[in-house]
């Protein structure tokens, strides 16, 4: 029975160390409490040399990291330019081709027309007709007439008649119809020209 007081009254080495923290917890909520830091203490304090030098590591790696980025970035826009240049190029120029193997058809459409083939109501009729719609929508146009100025940059002589009464050099009859897709010129006109007689 003495042994179980004597435990009772025994001071354990637990209790003196919650005993210490109650007393530092009460001294540290006293008036000396006020020393604590704020945010604008933090933030204020003067770095040491290594963390200076620390941060001035990491602000050199961000830079050109950021550098890095960026060039990426442009070199990227530079990328995607140049691909949508392309691109626009290689349907322009398959447009071009197609346009191209349509003209021999064509030009046999004419010729049909000319000799009275095609007659109105007949199937070689509906199909010229939706051959030269589909040339239509590709955007190719047909130029060249009788009667209008000669422009070498638009039509090929193929033949010279000096003709009186002519003052400037005119297109006297198409033997070929010229061909444009958009501003690109498939093929030039085939004309006779009907030049001054002199």
């Amino acid at each position: 029975m003495t042994d179980k007081n004597f435990d009772n009254d025994e001071v354990r080495p637990d209790d003196e160390g919650s005993e210490a923290s109650t007393e530092q917890s009460a001294e540290a909520t006293g008036p000396e409490s006020q020393d604590e830091l704020t945010v604008d203490d933090i933030l204020g304090a003067q770095q040491s040399a290594e963390a200076a030098a620390e941060d001035a590591v990491l602000a050199d790696l961000e830079s050109t990291l950021l550098n890095d980025l960026k060039r990426l970035q442009a070199e990227y826009a530079n990328y995607r330019r140049r691909t949508e240049d392309q691109r626009e190029i290689e349907i322009e120029r398959a447009r071009g081709a197609a346009a191209k193997a349509l003209i021999p058809v064509l030009d046999d459409l004419d010729r049909a027309e000319k000799h009275g083939d095609l007659e109105e109501g007949t199937a070689f009729t509906a199909i010229a007709e939706k051959v030269r719609g589909v040339a239509e929508k590709m955007g190719m146009t047909a130029y060249g007439e009788a009667g209008e100025a000669f422009d070498p940059q638009q039509h090929e002589a193929i033949f010279q008649a000096p003709t009186p009464g002519v003052e400037v050099a005119t297109v006297l009859e198409v033997v070929e119809v010229g061909y444009r897709l958009g501003e690109t010129e498939l093929r030039p006109a085939k004309v006779v020209v009907a030049v001054p007689a002199e």
